[in-house]
């Protein structure tokens, strides 16, 4: 099909801004991209879809969430949560051991139909429900077949449950990663979960690089988030946190290190001499209260830094707002923190996209996956090649996304979710949140 007549911005440094412009799908790759009225008359056998002016854009990428959240929205916590290692001990990890398999399924729905209602094509998750760990990708991976949305699932390992759940663990990672990781399979992908350095062993780690021998997979791991992390480290190993991942074998450019609020320069310069990806979540930071990270100095030295939520939220417009604010608030400098926020969500998540999956994605060129948006903008000022990421920045929510194509595909089309009954999922997840919540 042809979907065109309005403006696109392609994120394709060769050709960034269309002004009336189509683009052209064959099955679920990007065959051209150019002037709408040109295609049409080149290909007039192809189907048309008439965006009558809406903005077309690549699918949104969100390079960290955790879909064992979805719960949270609403709920109240009885126990402390004034400081970091008591909102994680007393709201996540409360949250996450009363999980079933039943639940770890609905809350991939759930957070799928908003990720894609807000125009996200790629999810990259980070898992955890303890009591039901065997069986939790999968159970992810099938909701996601189901709404048709491009995912990297990893399942975080930790010892805070014991060793025998820590075993579990470990073995659904290396499962799912055998099951996924194949030349076949380019929408649901698999990376090695690791929670956090704090709450991993030696003992622990040593057995993750025994299972993962022989397996080309990286890691997906939080990494000096809050400054409780580091003392950690240095209290029991005598080396800050990402030295000791680094130790371990377990950066590179397959690996993803989330936060890094507290690394210092010596530990960036080994992020960046190993091509490591870090995954920035401003307001996730800002709500915990953790501090704000290096965002700037990083992007200058070179490391590959993208853009999440953290699961605060499941729109990537918004996490574009304050990680452009954040930079410039932490730093007293009203002159960066744009151009960054450009670079990590339109250049380094398709970038860290590109290191798991075979085509491009979060960009509109021949030969990229078919992951597109149209949104809902009509513009009172000029919107051109020069400013769109002005408009996009300053203009756009998630809630203005129309359509979300992915892999080809409609899986929604003028606001409405196509593969599955939302009603219905959300009224069951309502009833299931309001029987976890007494609990908390």
């Amino acid at each position: 099909m042809i979907i065109g007549n309005g403006k696109i911005v392609t994120n394709d440094p060769q050709n960034p801004f269309i002004e009336n412009g189509g683009v052209l799908i064959k099955e679920n790759i990007i065959e051209e991209v150019g002037e709408f009225e040109s295609l049409k008359k080149k290909y007039p056998e192809e189907k048309v879809i008439n965006v009558k002016q809406k903005l077309i854009m690549p699918g949104m990428i969100n390079t960290h969430s955790h879909i064992y959240s979805a719960y949270a929205r609403g709920m109240s916590v009885s126990k402390p949560t004034d400081n970091f290692f008591h909102v994680l001990e007393n709201q996540w990890w409360s949250l996450d051991r009363k999980l079933t398999l039943e639940d770890c399924k609905l809350n991939a729905y759930t957070t799928y139909i908003e990720s894609i209602r807000n125009g996200v094509t790629t999810l990259f998750d980070h898992h955890s429900s303890p009591n039901a760990a065997r069986g939790s990708l999968f159970a992810i991976a099938e909701a996601a077949k189901d709404l048709g949305i491009r995912t990297s699932l990893c399942y975080e390992v930790s010892d805070r449950d014991g060793k025998d759940i820590t075993k579990d663990e470990i073995q659904e990672n290396i499962e799912f990663i055998k099951a996924y990781n194949s030349a076949e399979e380019d929408m649901i992908k698999g990376l090695f979960g690791l929670h956090a350095s704090f709450t991993l062993s030696d003992e622990t780690l040593y057995q993750v690089k025994e299972a993962m021998e022989g397996i080309h997979a990286g890691y997906h791991v939080h990494v000096a988030e809050g400054i409780e992390d580091q003392y950690d480290s240095l209290k029991k190993y005598g080396r800050r946190v990402v030295e000791r991942l680094f130790d371990f074998g377990l950066l590179g450019n397959q690996t993803i290190a989330v936060h890094c609020v507290h690394a210092n320069q010596r530990e960036l310069e080994i992020i960046k001499e190993t091509d490591t990806s870090v995954v920035h979540n401003p307001m996730s930071n800002m709500n915990n209260a953790v501090g704000c990270p290096p965002v700037v100095s990083m992007v200058t030295q070179g490391i590959r830094v993208g853009l999440g939520t953290d699961a605060y939220t499941n729109d990537m417009f918004e996490s574009m707002k304050v990680a452009n604010i954040l930079q410039s608030h932490h730093l007293c400098d009203p002159t960066v923190g744009f151009g960054e926020t450009k670079r990590l969500q339109l250049e380094n998540n398709p970038a860290i996209c590109k290191n798991y999956f075979q085509k491009e994605v979060g960009v509109l060129k021949k030969g990229a996956y078919a992951d597109i948006i149209t949104v809902d903008y009509n513009s009172y000022t000029p919107l051109n090649g020069e400013n769109y990421f002005g408009h996009i920045l300053f203009g756009l929510t998630g809630r203005m996304v129309n359509d979300t194509i992915i892999n080809g595909k409609f899986v929604m089309k003028d606001r409405e979710i196509l593969p599955v009954d939302e009603e219905k999922i959300f009224a069951q997840s309502t009833e299931r949140a309001a029987k976890i919540w007494p609990y908390m």
